[in-house]
Formats: C-alpha cells, structure tokens, sequence
C-alpha cells in the first residue's frame, strides 16, 4: 500500500484567519460530514489502495467538501475514528491542492491528534513550524496557541496541554496587548476546566487579579462553573455563582444552560427542579438547550426515545409514566409554553413549528406541549385558524448530511399513532403539512378520546 509523508513546508497564509464563537465566547466547531465525505470515508474502511483513493477524492472534489472531510477526521467526535490515522496522508494530499491556504486552525488538531496516537515527535515538528511562521504576526502566534490549548484538552491531551498552555501563559505575561491578554485569559481558564481542572483555573483567576490586573469576565466564571458543575462539586459551583452574582454578574440562559446541563449529568434531578424554579422566578428564559439539558437528563424519556413502542401521546399520559425526581423535573419543564414563542411562528396563512436544535428527547416534549398549546388556538377566535400547519424537522431539500434525521422518524411515528393529517411535504421530506381546518379538526376529536378514556 502506498502512502504519502507528512509536508511541513507548506505556503505561508495568504491572509488573517477568522475564529467563531458561540454565545458564551467558547471556541467551537462543528464539521458536518457530507453525503460525498462519507462514502469516501466509508469506502476507505474497506480497501486497501488508500493512497489512489485519497488522490481521487481531493482531486475530484471541492474545496470545501476536501476540508470538511479533513476536519471531521481530526475531530474527537469523528464517526469513523477507526480512520484517524489516515488524517495526515489527506491533510497531506489537500496541501498540494492549488486553492490550499495553510490554515493555523488544522495544523492545531493535527497537532492534537499526533500526539494522542502516541507520534510526538511529528506534532512537535508541526507546532515548531507553525510557531516559526507565526512568530513575526504576535497576535496570530497567540491565537494558534489558544487553538492549540483548545485541541489538547478536547483530546485530554495532558503533555501536549502542559506545554502549549505553558507557552500561551508566557505570552499573556510578557504581552502588551489587551487583545493577547485577553484571549490567552479565556482560552488558559477553559482549557483548564476542560482538563477537569478547574481548581487551578480559579487560582489562575485569583493570581491574575492580583498579580496582573486583569479581572475575569462572565466567560471565565462560566467556565470554572461548568468545570466544577461536570466532576460533581456542586458546593464549589454554587460559591463561584455566589461570587458572580455579589460582582455585579448576571446569572442569564446560558449560565443557566450549563449549571442544568452538569446537575443533569450527575442524576441530580430535585437540584434541577430548584435551579428551574429559580430561573422561572427571576425571569430567565427557557431556551432550546434548557429543554436539551433537562430531556437529556431523564432516562426514562431517553428509553422511550430508544424503543418508540410504548410512547405515551399526551402530557398526561407521560406524566403517569415518570416517577419522582424525573417526574418533578418534566412537570417544571411542561409548565409553561414560552419555549413556543421561539421556535413557533403564527400567522393567518401558516402555523410553523421549527424543531431544528432540539435533540431527541427535547423534541418529544415540545411536540406535546405544541399540540396541547394547538387545541387551545384553534378553538380560540381570537387566533383564528390558518391556512396551513407545518413541523419542520430536518434533513430536507437542503440537507447535506447522509441518512434520515431522528426527529423525523419519531414525529412520523407520533403522527401515525396519533392518526394525525400532518404528513411529509412531497416539495421538502423534511417537513411534516397538513391543512389548519384538518389539524383542527382531528385535535378536538383526539382531545374527546383523551378526556373519554380519562
């Protein structure tokens, strides 16, 4: 079998590299894989001629699909890990490629990935060359060790992260930039609470305060939350929230979000229920995540998802088939149908419901409490009734990613035993249509069995 080396002498970056951040500033990136990027992937799980097979995929495709693919193997999610080995001869082959640009970003999990398979040496060879490359551009060498930080603790890469956050705090101590201060501050606290080492991100904090005038934003407490949240040190996160909030912070969704998300995680459903209540009293909006973290929390909704056979339809009847703090924690949730106002848009031609964001689990629960929150408008003049009602699901006429999206498969199966009109749109399988009079209609009738049966 032939195989392709390892480049190193790859073109400088013809221009600045970008960075996205999601709500609460951490660095994150998804890499969808692509019907195209999977049957290449899938077909190298099964032949022996690697090297020819790689060739053809970078040559006969486009940029962006090369690089996802490329991206997709590199991360610690990948669905083909089997394969990660095979990284470096693709990164290699797409270096050759004429639209290739170096990319700081890649070379950082690349890196990461290295070092995991036990191949130091070549990741040491990667970060020197990228260091020798950067070195003239400060704030663009600060950044990729801030990537870098980043890709050792998503693969709990503890040598590798020594070393690279080691040099990151060297540069936030010798800097004169804010904006390098800044960023190696945020990147050093969340790798650190990454490596489930958030004890040393709050001494981090408290000797950069002292020592190095720099306060710590909402970021930097959010992470050392979460840290301590996910190894179960449920006092240390309720201090660090203490201090937020007597400095002046807001306790918002998010940090919300991430407090429910490790309580959740650790069984911890009465805690769930008090942190609901919580932000039900202090007006804090729930959000899709909220309804993720709580759903993804209880096992026996998550067993239903699994199953599908024993599904029960109606509010009532899921709530006759929890028990205790499981129980507590979805009636706190079911309470209130504000999570609509986000994901549900009305008008007079076209009711729709977008589950895009919702996880399984979440899914469900929104579905039962779309319906009840259905019957209640379409019997209410005030609303009127429209024209068309949609749910939207995904994977549709735009989607790019193989196979059939679960949400769909379980709103098909809670329609067809619920005898609903929604069925799939012939113009987009990813959506579920019906005509708002039907849908009418067949809610007063279901709603008559229900209360019959009851």
């Amino acid at each position: 079998m032939g195989s392709v080396q390892l480049q190193l002498n790859l073109p400088y970056p013809h221009a600045s590299w970008k960075w996205k951040e999601n709500k609460i500033g951490m660095m994150m990136q998804t890499y969808a894989l692509t019907k195209q990027g999977e049957r290449f992937l899938t077909k190298l799980t099964t032949t022996s001629s690697t090297d020819s097979l790689i060739r053809k995929f970078v040559q006969g495709s486009p940029k962006s699909i090369a690089l996802t693919t490329l991206s997709h193997l590199l991360s610690p999610s990948s669905s083909f890990p089997q394969l990660s080995s095979l990284a470096v001869p693709l990164y290699a082959r797409i270096s050759e490629a004429p639209w290739f640009n170096w990319n700081p970003t890649i070379v950082a999990d690349l890196a990461a990935l290295l070092d995991t398979q036990g191949r130091h040496d070549q990741a040491e060879t990667l970060v020197s060359e990228a260091t020798s490359r950067l070195e003239s551009n400060k704030r663009e060498l600060a950044l990729f060790y801030c990537k870098l930080v980043e890709s050792y603790s998503k693969r709990s890469a503890q040598i590798g992260f020594d070393v690279a956050y080691s040099y990151l705090n060297q540069l936030l101590r010798t800097s004169s930039s804010v904006y390098i201060k800044r960023k190696a501050y945020e990147y050093m606290v969340s790798g650190l609470c990454s490596m489930d080492r958030p004890r040393e991100a709050e001494n981090l904090v408290q000797d950069l305060r002292d020592n190095g005038g720099l306060e710590p934003s909402a970021f930097e407490l959010k992470s050392i939350v979460y840290g301590y949240g996910r190894l179960g040190l449920f006092q240390d996160l309720q201090r660090v929230v203490d201090q937020m909030e007597k400095s002046g912070f807001v306790i918002d969704t998010v940090c919300s979000n991430m407090i429910l998300s490790t309580y959740g995680i650790h069984g911890e459903h009465m805690e769930m229920v008090s942190w609901l209540q919580r932000m039900r009293n202090s007006g804090i909006p729930f959000s899709v995540r909220t309804y993720n973290s709580v759903s993804n929390s209880c096992p026996t909704i998550m067993r239903k998802m699994v199953e599908l056979n024993d599904l029960p339809l109606s509010i009532e009847e899921l709530d006759a088939s929890l028990e205790g703090g499981e129980a507590m924690v979805v009636k706190e949730m079911l309470e209130s149908c504000v999570i609509l106002e986000e994901v549900m848009v009305w008008g007079s031609l076209e009711v729709k419901l977008d589950l895009h964001g919702f996880h399984l689990g979440s899914s469900y629960l929104v579905m039962l409490l779309w319906l009840e929150e259905m019957h209640r408008r379409l019997n209410d003049s005030t609303y009127g009734v429209p024209a068309e009602i949609t749910v939207v699901c995904g994977a549709g006429k735009h989607s790019n990613v193989r196979g059939e999206s679960p949400v769909k498969v379980l709103v098909k199966e809670m329609m067809v035993k619920m005898k609903s009109p929604l069925r799939i749109d012939r113009k987009n399988n990813g959506c579920f249509v019906a005509k708002g009079r039907a849908v009418k209609n067949w809610l007063c009738e279901l709603k008559s069995c229900q209360n019959l049966s009851t």
